[in-house]
């Protein structure tokens, strides 16, 4: 029996609740039975894997490696999986390199086959790297099952530390922003943009971000996020303004923010510019 985590309210009463919680919450779902036994399964196996069709031959691993991504729907498109982590990310023409869902492109640098002769996936700290990753992303799914916008606000904190640790411009930081959906939702309802934003020029929606976060916070770079209290002030935002657009429409958006987490680009996906 799996144990999912514990949610009594939503908005930033919710919020707040999680903050407390979180880490024995982790702690407690991730000693469970099947958690447990994906986390021994991938630890013992995963140094194996020397090639991308090694991966995606095993559904057990290619569970695991996709989930720690927020990819898990893709699980059965194992051919387009097979030729992003194919591609690896060093080349700018890789697949990983040309699909707006940067979640990819992270998928295939963690792992390097198309990068390096030897995988990353004999490093002795690769098994604990990934299983971290996929143990928040489960936990972000059990909560995202009662409060979709619980998810993408906790998912918006992780993916944000993540980001800012890139070696990159500013905007290169936007750029991943935008091409993260969950974390892109999050700062549209933040900044209060419209999803139709995205049908601009991809530099248009940049001065777009940047525009709108000066107005809002006071600074147009996403490296102010890497302060917690700036972070927190977007979660809080995001969360205020998600449930007053409830109220306001008396429809949820609960199926779109599932779509967002959920529906991975397909192959037939759409490139970044």
């Amino acid at each position: 029996m799996t144990l999912q985590p514990l949610l009594p309210f939503g908005g930033v009463a919710g919020w707040a609740f999680l903050q407390r919680t979180r880490e024995r919450q982790l702690e407690l779902v991730n000693a469970t039975g099947p958690a447990r036994r994906d986390a021994d399964y991938f630890r013992e196996n995963i140094g194996h894997i020397d090639t991308p069709e090694d991966l995606v031959a095993d559904r057990r691993l290619l569970r695991v490696a996709l989930g720690a991504f927020g990819l898990q729907d893709d699980i059965d498109n194992r051919f387009f999986i097979r030729k992003i982590l194919e591609g690896g990310t060093l080349d700018p023409d890789s697949l990983a390199n040309r699909l707006s869902d940067k979640r990819y492109f992270n998928l295939a640098k963690a792992f390097g086959f198309g990068d390096f002769d030897t995988p990353n996936t004999i490093l002795s700290d690769f098994p604990d790297r990934i299983l971290s990753e996929f143990r928040s992303q489960e936990f972000e799914r059990g909560i995202g099952d009662q409060n979709p916008d619980m998810r993408l606000a906790l998912g918006a904190e992780r993916e944000l530390k993540s980001i800012l640790a890139k070696d990159t411009s500013d905007d290169g930081f936007w750029f991943f922003v935008m091409g993260t959906p969950p974390l892109r939702r999050v700062f549209e309802v933040a900044l209060g943009l419209p999803q139709s934003l995205a049908r601009l020029d991809v530099d248009q929606q940049l001065r777009v971000f940047r525009q709108k976060s000066e107005a809002v916070f006071g600074n147009g770079e996403i490296n102010q996020f890497s302060d917690k209290q700036k972070r927190e002030e977007l979660v809080r935002r995001f969360l205020v303004r998600a449930d007053s657009n409830v109220s306001s429409s008396g429809f949820s958006p609960a199926a779109a923010a599932v779509a967002l987490l959920s529906n991975a680009v397909s192959p037939g996906g759409l490139f970044a510019r």
